[in-house]
Protein backbone atom coordinates (compact mmCIF):
# COMPACT_ATOMS: atom_id res chain seq x y z
CA UNK A 1 0.00 0.00 0.00
CA UNK A 2 2.45 2.21 -1.02
CA UNK A 3 0.01 4.60 -2.25
CA UNK A 4 -1.29 5.61 0.82
CA UNK A 5 2.20 6.99 1.81
CA UNK A 6 1.22 10.18 0.03
CA UNK A 7 -1.48 12.32 2.43
CA UNK A 8 -3.99 13.11 -0.49
CA UNK A 9 -4.67 10.15 -1.54
CA UNK A 10 -4.99 8.71 1.86
CA UNK A 11 -8.02 10.81 2.89
CA UNK A 12 -9.26 10.02 -0.78
CA UNK A 13 -9.12 6.39 0.05
CA UNK A 14 -10.71 7.18 3.78
CA UNK A 15 -13.47 9.56 2.36
CA UNK A 16 -14.21 6.71 -0.30
CA UNK A 17 -14.71 4.35 2.79
CA UNK A 18 -16.78 6.70 4.73
CA UNK A 19 -19.06 7.35 1.60
CA UNK A 20 -19.37 3.52 0.91
CA UNK A 21 -20.03 2.79 4.42
CA UNK A 22 -22.98 5.81 4.72
CA UNK A 23 -24.95 4.20 1.42
CA UNK A 24 -24.81 0.67 2.86
CA UNK A 25 -25.94 1.76 6.19
CA UNK A 26 -28.63 3.77 4.57
CA UNK A 27 -29.92 1.34 1.97
CA UNK A 28 -30.06 -1.38 5.13
CA UNK A 29 -32.15 1.39 6.78
CA UNK A 30 -34.60 1.97 3.86
CA UNK A 31 -34.86 -1.01 2.26
CA UNK A 32 -33.73 -4.04 3.91
CA UNK A 33 -35.37 -6.57 1.56
CA UNK A 34 -34.06 -4.99 -1.74
CA UNK A 35 -30.38 -4.71 0.31
CA UNK A 36 -30.11 -8.73 0.96
CA UNK A 37 -31.79 -9.09 -2.70
CA UNK A 38 -28.90 -6.87 -3.82
CA UNK A 39 -26.48 -9.11 -1.57
CA UNK A 40 -27.10 -12.23 -2.42
CA UNK A 41 -27.01 -10.98 -6.90
CA UNK A 42 -23.53 -10.55 -5.75
CA UNK A 43 -22.83 -13.27 -3.99
CA UNK A 44 -24.31 -15.52 -6.87
CA UNK A 45 -22.72 -13.21 -9.79
CA UNK A 46 -19.04 -13.59 -7.68
CA UNK A 47 -19.77 -17.42 -7.18
CA UNK A 48 -20.46 -18.18 -10.80
CA UNK A 49 -17.38 -15.90 -11.84
CA UNK A 50 -15.21 -18.23 -9.13
CA UNK A 51 -16.65 -21.60 -10.81
CA UNK A 52 -15.81 -20.61 -14.29
CA UNK A 53 -12.39 -18.84 -13.26
CA UNK A 54 -11.86 -22.35 -11.39
CA UNK A 55 -13.13 -24.39 -14.29
CA UNK A 56 -10.91 -22.88 -17.18
CA UNK A 57 -7.94 -22.48 -15.73
CA UNK A 58 -7.16 -26.12 -14.83
CA UNK A 59 -3.58 -27.18 -15.74
CA UNK A 60 -3.27 -28.67 -18.80
CA UNK A 61 -3.30 -32.63 -19.62
CA UNK A 62 -0.12 -32.58 -20.05
CA UNK A 63 0.88 -30.74 -16.78
CA UNK A 64 -1.21 -33.48 -15.38
CA UNK A 65 0.84 -36.21 -16.94
CA UNK A 66 4.05 -34.99 -15.52
CA UNK A 67 2.22 -34.79 -11.62
CA UNK A 68 1.35 -38.00 -12.48
CA UNK A 69 4.47 -39.76 -13.48
CA UNK A 70 6.22 -37.36 -10.81
CA UNK A 71 3.74 -38.88 -8.11
CA UNK A 72 4.11 -42.53 -9.25
CA UNK A 73 8.29 -41.83 -8.96
CA UNK A 74 7.65 -40.71 -5.18
CA UNK A 75 5.64 -44.02 -4.42
CA UNK A 76 8.41 -45.98 -5.90
CA UNK A 77 11.28 -43.91 -4.27
CA UNK A 78 9.11 -44.05 -0.65
CA UNK A 79 8.71 -47.86 -1.34
CA UNK A 80 12.61 -48.36 -2.10
CA UNK A 81 13.65 -46.53 0.85
CA UNK A 82 11.02 -48.42 3.32
CA UNK A 83 11.80 -51.76 1.92
CA UNK A 84 15.73 -50.70 2.93
CA UNK A 85 14.99 -49.60 6.31
CA UNK A 86 13.02 -53.42 6.75
CA UNK A 87 15.48 -55.28 5.23
CA UNK A 88 18.61 -53.65 6.83
CA UNK A 89 19.80 -55.87 9.78
CA UNK A 90 19.85 -54.06 13.45
CA UNK A 91 22.87 -56.40 14.73
CA UNK A 92 26.03 -57.58 12.50
CA UNK A 93 27.07 -60.69 14.13
CA UNK A 94 30.71 -61.57 11.77
CA UNK A 95 32.49 -59.94 9.24
CA UNK A 96 31.19 -61.75 6.32
CA UNK A 97 27.75 -60.96 7.35
CA UNK A 98 29.02 -57.11 6.84
CA UNK A 99 30.17 -57.49 3.27
CA UNK A 100 27.27 -59.43 2.47
CA UNK A 101 24.82 -56.87 3.17
CA UNK A 102 27.17 -54.20 1.80
CA UNK A 103 26.97 -56.04 -1.42
CA UNK A 104 23.19 -56.45 -1.23
CA UNK A 105 22.40 -52.55 -0.70
CA UNK A 106 24.02 -52.07 -3.90
CA UNK A 107 21.41 -51.24 -6.25
CA UNK A 108 21.47 -50.80 -9.98
CA UNK A 109 21.15 -46.59 -10.52
CA UNK A 110 18.07 -45.66 -12.28
CA UNK A 111 19.80 -42.91 -14.45
CA UNK A 112 19.07 -41.96 -18.08
CA UNK A 113 21.64 -40.45 -20.53
CA UNK A 114 20.67 -37.03 -21.81
CA UNK A 115 21.76 -36.30 -25.60
CA UNK A 116 24.06 -33.37 -26.45
CA UNK A 117 26.93 -32.84 -28.34
CA UNK A 118 29.26 -35.76 -27.42
CA UNK A 119 31.29 -35.01 -30.40
CA UNK A 120 32.29 -31.65 -29.65
CA UNK A 121 35.70 -31.44 -27.83
CA UNK A 122 35.98 -28.62 -25.14
CA UNK A 123 37.91 -25.84 -26.00
CA UNK A 124 40.66 -25.47 -23.21
CA UNK A 125 43.17 -23.06 -23.10
CA UNK A 126 46.73 -24.97 -22.35
CA UNK A 127 49.11 -22.81 -20.48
Amino acid sequence: MAFLKNQTSFYIVLGLIVLAAIGIISKLVSDPGGFIKMIAGMAIVVGVIFFLVKRFSQASPSKNHEQRAFKKAAKRSKKRYQTKEQSTPTKRTSIGSLSAARKKRKDTSHLTVIEGRKGKKKNRASF
